[in-house]
C-alpha cells in the first residue's frame, strides 16, 4: 500500500486502492455503461482503464483507427465480436485482444446477454468518452457524422 502522501482519489471511489466492479467514474455511450477505473488525471495521461458493460445486439463503435493510442481488450463475461483490420474474431471470458496503433477496428455484442469488458488506452481517452457521453444524454442519439467529428478531435479516423 502506498504511504498517505502518495495516495489519490478517483471521482466516484470512495477507497483509493480497490475499486469495484460497477463502480469508478461512470459514463454512458450506445447504451453501454463505462465504469473507469483509472483516468488521464490520475496516470498523467500515460493510459485510462475502463470496466465496460456492452449491452445485447447495440450499436457498434463506427469502425476507425487510433493515430496516438494503442487500445487493448480483455473479455471478462459474454462474448464479443471483434472487427481487426477486417479480420472478425469472437472472444470470450479472458480471451485478450491488443489493437495496435493505426489498426482499423471495431466491436459489438452479437448474443443475446450482456457482455463485458476491460479496456485500456495508452496514452489515457477518458476525455474522449466524456463527451460522448455528453452526445448520448440528449434526447436522439448523434448521428454517425456528429460521432466522426468528435473522433477526429481525439486522434481517431474512420476506418
Amino acid at each position: 500500500m502506498l504511504p498517505p502522501t502518495r495516495q489519490r482519489k478517483q471521482t466516484g471511489v470512495t477507497e483509493p486502492s480497490v475499486i469495484s466492479s460497477g463502480k469508478g467514474k461512470i459514463v454512458t455511450a450506445r447504451g453501454g455503461v463505462l465504469a473507469f477505473k483509472a483516468i488521464a488525471a490520475h496516470t498523467d495521461g500515460d493510459f485510462s482503464l475502463m470496466e465496460r458493460t456492452v449491452p445485447p445486439h447495440g450499436r457498434r463503435p463506427l469502425p476507425h483507427r487510433h493515430v496516438n493510442c494503442s487500445e487493448a481488450f480483455w473479455v471478462l463475461d459474454g462474448t464479443i465480436t471483434f472487427v481487426l483490420d477486417g479480420v472478425e474474431q469472437s472472444g470470450g471470458r479472458d480471451d485478450f485482444l491488443l489493437v495496435p496503433r493505426g489498426a482499423a477496428h471495431t466491436f459489438g455484442n452479437d448474443r443475446d446477454e450482456p457482455a463485458r469488458l476491460l479496456v485500456l488506452h495508452a496514452p489515457a481517452m477518458d476525455a474522449y468518452f466524456t463527451e460522448l457521453d455528453t452526445l448520448w444524454s440528449r434526447p436522439h442519439p448523434p448521428t454517425p457524422e456528429e460521432e466522426r467529428s468528435l473522433m477526429s478531435r481525439y486522434g481517431m479516423e474512420p476506418a
